[in-house]
């Protein structure tokens, strides 16, 4: 086992780069910022300073070109790591979590005013799509891509059902009923991508399918 960083570093997000050699985290002390360690622990690289915002989440883009990092000021920064170009998106409303697409062309975004903003990653738009239907005011409320060929959205809710978007539409084009409360995280089967798997703070992960794989599969973690 391999122990990162000291007790002075505190983690609030990580990520794994794609060649699974590399691993970086972010931290809720401005001071400590973001690290980048290899497999055996050694620091590679390191963004620090006063001026760093606390980071709440993070990720690598699947074909290991950008660091997206979301940052408690409502900021997001995407880095170009062959270049160590950034780009800085803010947002008006707090966000509280981050996901990137398959293709790592586009990145979600969800906002604690009940939106979900989808950007591209190189930077071509001006505007955001967004996706509304959902509910979320108070809690952390995770989405990703995910359905046939990645062209689908899906997400949580603080009114306990699980909201899916076709990425050209923002509305919901699905709302799946069945847990009794919160649903925090939701996430596609990446080899059956017409599987969803949701969980709840009723103690319940659900999993989701077609009607042929019969009812709604149901694990009590109480």
């Amino acid at each position: 086992m391999q122990t990162f960083g000291n007790q002075g570093f505190v983690v609030s997000s990580c990520a794994w780069f794609p060649n699974s050699k590399q691993l970086v985290c972010g931290s809720s002390d401005p001071e400590k910022g973001i690290c980048m360690w290899d497999c055996e622990g050694n620091e590679i690289k390191a963004w620090r300073g006063m001026r760093m915002p606390k980071v709440v989440d993070i990720a690598v883009t699947p074909d290991g070109e950008y660091l997206i990092s979301i940052f408690l000021d409502k900021e997001i920064r995407i880095l170009h790591l062959g270049t160590n170009v950034e780009r800085v998106i803010s947002e008006e409303h707090p966000i509280t979590s981050l996901s990137v697409s398959s293709d790592s062309k586009f990145f979600i975004v969800n906002l604690n005013s009940q939106e979900i903003h989808m950007w591209d990653v190189a930077g071509q738009w001006d505007k955001p799509l967004t996706y509304t239907g959902h509910k979320q005011r108070k809690y952390v409320i995770r989405s990703c891509f995910g359905g046939l060929n990645g062209k689908f959205i899906a997400s949580g809710s603080e009114n306990s059902q699980v909201y899916i978007w076709n990425t050209q539409n923002s509305k919901p084009i699905e709302v799946l009923s069945g847990h009794s409360l919160t649903v925090n995280c939701v996430s596609w089967n990446p080899k059956r991508p017409q599987m969803l798997a949701s969980a709840s703070d009723d103690h319940t992960v659900r999993i989701w399918g077609p009607q042929l794989m019969g009812e709604k599969k149901r694990c009590n973690l109480k």
